[in-house]
């Protein structure tokens, strides 16, 4: 709420009893947080996920026949499961949010300078209140709405209106402190230049900033990560249902039928046994159970949340804050980013990027200093004396954004000093120039400003000589016109003997050559996501031309048809002439932040997963309507609650390293489905068929519980330290409703589980290979030999999943912590074959056995490579 005030007397301030009833009457500066879900609440959220529900069906059936069947290990081991992947998914989203509200923390604790009883003092940024006056300067942020009421300064409200232009706040000339554009200021904007006193008139949610936070309301589709899982869980529960039926009806068939002797007087008095039936039913129903259990991959919910929270860790470390962990796999499916220019394809700031004359251009401070001194030494002084900037220890404040640049152009030589200034005439905004006289040099007087306001009064030129020469001044405005339609903004340096004030009869020193330059790394990354098939569109408030030039530079440009539209023609075009368009969009110039909101819903109607940049309040509602939102670092909090990650250097090879980390998390999603799916492709195979071969548990529950250990968790681990290679950024982008299970997939996982199953049973009926055992009660040592021989199977399944190149160690020692598992996994079986006992049914075998067992799981090697190598060459044949 505004409240009326008049102006206050001068170096006063409020009272501490005034500070007291201003807070309890209009309250503090403190922003009402958004509201955060607690640890329980997250908890409970992530119960949702779609392949966690699958499980809690599982284990609720499972439950109810736990007594009737024993099978508490499998009941155990899935309730462990379902709690680690929601607890550790819990745990890493939780950590992110804690981690986010400590940024706030550090942003908010920030002390201001205020006037109270007529003394200045430091306070933080949340105890401003209504009425206070507060000190700004060069550099400060903001920190309420009010208004200037002593001093000028000039601010960057780009926060606000998404513009970098800086603009100049006088005081408010009326007696009751009305609102007005000239002397309004903002909370989140930031003073560039000069020195001023502010009243404060709104805090804390009144402020604009915060009723546009409130307002923030757009909902978020479901990320493409979840939509997969979703189909995944669906996919898996088919599966699982047909086998248990079909599981179901062999048991039933073999028990009153096979087991009968197809004796046609035993079936009927079977079928006519009521008692017989039920019990065969629920047996078979509790066989089907089982199957249904075994199919479900409990261990991908604790996976995909172990390999999300480790790589979020990893992100950090690269200057990526992840908010939303599914935001790092949506970072992965990007199709297309709509990015701001400045700041994250640019540099963010002025710097000088020639200087010219009428002659010569001289692209660097060295070159000129080398080829022109007599021009470099008169820019120096018009750069060191006639600003407002000021150059300490290396460092440039004060002044516009042109006064800083100009000067930075200077650092390498230092302070200037022994030239004594007679008078000076600031740059304004009306003449559009500023002057300085020094004593020196026997009395000149510094022009710098605008061409067009100077160089009517250009008689001669200064060449690099330091001799008075003809201008010619058809040559320098062509120059200087060819700058200006790359977008570079031009200021012309002169000077004239004696003092005076105004220009006349100038010697030209110099054109100056300025602009916003690309960051260094700004066109590798747009090539590295063009190259990644992600279409990149430069979003700016540049004029065309400008716009122009600057994506030619970036790379932007490349194709004959690429569009670069203006805010007016976008607006002139419906939506279905947009999405037409879409494809061929390289820039917006001119661009409002509506636009940005209706170019994210028009490519998601799209169908394209849609990334999109931000560091204003302005462009908070579209990075909340992306699928990805990609907040700046050096952004506004409205935009960084809106974001799903934040880039903490505001740089675009940031956001190429969140796609690189995105896409390797899918990928490795995608390798432990695939070996879970393996194998439990055999336990289902093995389980129904070696009933009907006359072995009715080849492998116990207390074994089964630790081949899930393996499988589940530390095949999990494994496959979540997989580096996120280049090769991953070579691919094209995966569609937002595509399949996690793909035909490459589940040509593997069919191959890989009905080999492994095959080398089971032959392993178990063969006479070549059951000879090799010494003949032992209950056929123990053979079924030893079984659980080994499983286990080495679904190791060195590892190793086949891991890749789809036909070298197994590819990349291998990228990633030592498989490699150790896979030992470990290996040294502890070992172990249990040994001291196992009672517990895991196992006796300890010769070394020949335990070799013959290590054999035959060695053959799922070459059988997974003749896979790969006949896919490839039916790839390469026909293209697909």
């Amino acid at each position: 709420m505004n409240q009326t005030l008049t102006r206050p007397k001068k170096h006063t301030g409020l009272t501490e009893a005034e500070v007291l009833a201003q807070r309890q009457k209009y309250g503090s500066n403190q922003m009402t947080p958004p509201r955060r879900k607690g640890f329980f609440s997250h908890f409970f959220s992530n119960m949702n996920d779609p392949v966690i529900r699958v499980l809690l069906i599982a284990l609720a059936v499972n439950l109810l026949f736990v007594f009737r069947t024993a099978d508490w290990v499998e009941t155990i081991g899935i309730g462990i499961s379902v709690f680690l992947a929601t607890f550790i998914s819990t745990l890493s989203e939780y950590g992110s949010e804690n981690a986010f509200s400590k940024l706030q923390m550090e942003e908010e604790n920030f002390l201001c300078r205020v006037r109270r009883d007529g003394k200045i003092r430091e306070i933080p940024l949340n105890e401003i209140v209504v009425g206070d006056l507060l000190l700004l300067s060069q550099g400060d942020k903001i920190p309420a709405d009010g208004l200037l009421v002593e001093g000028k300064v000039r601010v960057d409200q780009s926060a606000m209106t998404g513009e970098s232009k800086e603009v100049e706040k006088l005081p408010s000339r009326d007696e009751r402190l009305s609102p007005d554009a000239r002397s309004a200021l903002l909370r989140e904007c930031v003073v560039v230049s000069g020195e001023c006193e502010m009243l404060v008139r709104v805090v804390g949610d009144k402020t604009f900033i915060g009723e546009i936070s409130r307002e923030i309301t757009v909902d978020t589709r479901q990320s493409p990560l979840k939509i997969r899982l979703t189909k995944l869980a669906s996919q898996i529960s088919r599966l699982g249902y047909t086998a248990a039926v079909l599981v179901g009806v062999v048991y039933l068939f073999n028990t009153i039928f096979l087991d009968s002797g197809m004796s046609r007087e035993i079936i009927l008095t079977k079928l006519t046994d009521l008692r017989f039936m039920l019990t065969s039913l629920l047996d078979a129903f509790t066989l089907g159970l089982t199957i249904v259990v075994v199919a479900v991959p409990e261990g991908l919910p604790m996976m995909i949340a172990v390999v999300l929270s480790s790589n979020i860790k990893k992100m950090t470390r690269d200057m990526v804050l992840v908010r939303k962990p599914v935001g790092i796999e949506a970072a992965g499916s990007m199709n297309i980013l709509f990015t701001d220019k400045t700041g994250t394809l640019t540099e963010g700031h002025l710097s000088v990027t020639e200087v010219f004359t009428d002659r010569e251009c001289y692209p660097t401070a060295a070159k000129c200093k080398k080829a022109a001194p007599e021009i470099f030494k008169h820019l120096h002084l018009c750069a060191y004396y006639n600003t407002g900037a000021k150059l300490s220890e290396k460092t440039v404040s004060g002044g516009n954004a042109t006064e800083r640049a100009l000067l930075s152009y200077f650092l390498a030589e230092g302070e200037l000093g022994g030239h004594r200034v007679l008078s000076k005439l600031p740059f304004d905004s009306d003449k559009k120039y500023s002057v300085a006289s020094l004593a020196s040099m026997g009395g000149i007087t510094l022009f710098k400003g605008a061409p067009e306001r100077l160089l009517p009064f250009v008689t001669r030129a200064l060449d690099k000589n330091g001799q008075r020469v003809p201008f010619d001044k058809l040559s320098f405005l062509a120059r200087m016109d060819t700058l200006t339609k790359k977008g570079m903004r031009v200021l012309l340096a002169a000077f004239a003997d004696g003092e005076r004030q105004t220009p006349e009869n100038l010697t030209l020193i110099c054109g100056i050559a300025m602009s916003d330059r690309p960051r260094p790394e700004a066109r590798a990354s747009i090539a590295s996501l063009r190259g990644a098939g992600i279409q990149v569109v430069m979003i700016t408030g540049d004029n065309p031309d400008t716009a122009r030039s600057i994506a030619d530079s970036l790379g932007l440009l490349t194709r004959t048809n690429d569009l670069c539209l203006t805010s007016d023609e976008l607006a002139r075009m419906s939506d279905m002439q947009l999405s037409e368009s879409l494809p061929r969009l390289a820039v917006i110039a001119r661009a409002l932040p509506s636009d940005k909101s209706r170019l994210v819903r028009v490519a998601q109607e799209k169908g394209l997963v849609c990334g999109m940049t931000g560091d204003g309040i302005n462009d908070a509602p579209a990075l909340k309507r992306a699928d990805i939102g990609f907040s700046m670092g050096s952004g506004t909090q409205v935009a960084k609650e809106a974001g799903d990650i934040i880039i903490l250097d505001n740089n675009l090879a940031s956001i190429v390293r969140a796609v690189l980390y995105g896409r390797n998390i899918f990928k490795s999603i995608r390798k432990f489905i695939v070996l879970q799916l393996t194998m439990n492709l055999c336990a289902v195979g093995v389980t129904m068929i070696c009933p009907f071969l006359g072995i009715d548990s080849p492998v116990t529950v207390v074994q089964m519980l630790w081949i899930n250990v393996i499988m589940d968790s530390l095949g999990g681990l494994a496959f979540a330290g997989e580096p996120p290679l280049p090769s991953c950024m070579k691919e094209k982008p995966k569609r937002r409703d595509e399949p996690i299970l793909n035909g490459y997939m589940v040509n593997e996982i069919l191959w890989l589980g009905g080999f492994t199953v095959f080398l089971s049973l032959f392993f178990l009926k063969s006479p070549a290979i059951i000879s090799r055992f010494r003949a032992t009660e209950n056929d123990l040592c053979l079924l030893t030999a079984f659980f080994a021989f499983f286990i080495f199977a679904g190791v060195f399944n590892c190793f086949n999943a891991r890749t789809d190149r036909l070298d197994l160690l590819a990349d291998i020692s990228k990633n030592r912590p498989f490699l150790l598992i896979m030992l470990a996994i290996s040294v502890i079986q070992i172990g249990f074959v040994y001291l196992g006992g009672d517990l895991l049914r196992t006796m300890p075998l010769y070394l020949s056995e335990i070799l013959t067992a290590l054999s035959m799981a060695l053959l799922v090697f070459p059988a997974e490579f003749l896979r790969k190598l006949v896919w490839k060459l039916a790839v390469s044949r026909t293209g697909y």
